[in-house]
């Protein structure tokens, strides 16, 4: 069968068809048909900021969706490992209250026995010094007996020092400075000797030597009478002093070897 097209340009107006014969799609045709279609630049400027919002609120939602899991995640983990590590902090907690304790006891019974041979060292100074031609008639202690083991456990309220390391750190150095005193104190006693002398220049020289010895110090003479002794006239004298810590080189120590007994 023969077509004829008697109407002149009209092969120019045939749609181009595809390989199968449908019409191809052109989105910026469409587009343009929808922007002629929409002339109102108020509406135009509505849908773009509903648009630019609903990108930004989507945007914050993934961010605080992602944000919630991973604190979630570490809330889990913090809570595991506190249930964890509780025992162990508990345990620890009892172990430092055991060794403070333990401490404590060391520290007394170990100012007992650096003052428990005071008193053989306060001889053994004084016999030293002691010159000719004089001797004792009495060495007494004039202050009141000190004892660490009374003084730490007198009870006293305990300063609320709280949890924090640097309170703890304060009580620890407040508590060991407190023990330093205690056992200062009780190392320090005041004493007199009273004694007789023939040579006044006698008495001089032992007041020297007390004087140079490590372990007293601040020697006075408060007394000094003619007396009669046997049918003789000599100087009775009465001497206050104190002891004081001597350095560690004026203290010698030796070992203690016990044998065994078969």
């Amino acid at each position: 069968m023969i077509e004829i097209n008697l109407l002149p340009g009209g092969g120019k107006k045939r749609r181009r068809t595809s390989a199968a014969g449908m019409p191809k799609f052109d989105p910026r045709a469409l587009f343009a048909g929808i922007s002629e279609k929409i002339t109102d630049k108020y509406l135009l400027a509505g849908v773009g900021s509903t648009a630019f919002a609903a990108l930004i609120i989507a945007t914050l939602f993934l961010t605080q969706t992602r944000r919630a899991s991973v604190l979630e995640e570490a809330e889990m983990q913090a809570v595991k490992d506190s249930t964890q590590f509780s025992a162990v902090l508990t345990a620890k907690a009892k172990a430092e209250a055991t060794r403070d304790s333990l401490f404590q006891q060391i520290a007394i019974i170990k100012s007992i026995d650096d003052s428990r041979y005071l008193w053989s060292h306060l001889m053994y100074e004084i016999s030293n010094a002691l010159p000719q031609y004089t001797w004792l008639k009495e060495v007494s202690q004039t202050s009141a007996p000190k004892s660490v083991a009374a003084a730490d456990t007198t009870k006293r309220a305990a300063p609320d020092t709280g949890t924090s390391p640097k309170a703890k750190a304060e009580a620890a150095r407040a508590k060991k400075a407190r023990a330093d005193s205690l056992l200062a104190e009780a190392k320090e006693i005041k004493f007199r000797v009273v004694g007789h002398t023939v040579d006044i220049q006698a008495l001089t020289r032992f007041m020297k030597s007390l004087e140079a010895s490590p372990f007293i110090q601040n020697v006075q003479l408060t007394r000094s009478d003619l007396v009669q002794n046997e049918g003789k006239e000599v100087t009775e004298f009465s001497l206050e002093a104190e002891t004081q810590v001597p350095p560690a080189f004026a203290i010698k120590t030796v070992p203690l070897i016990v044998s065994a007994v078969r």
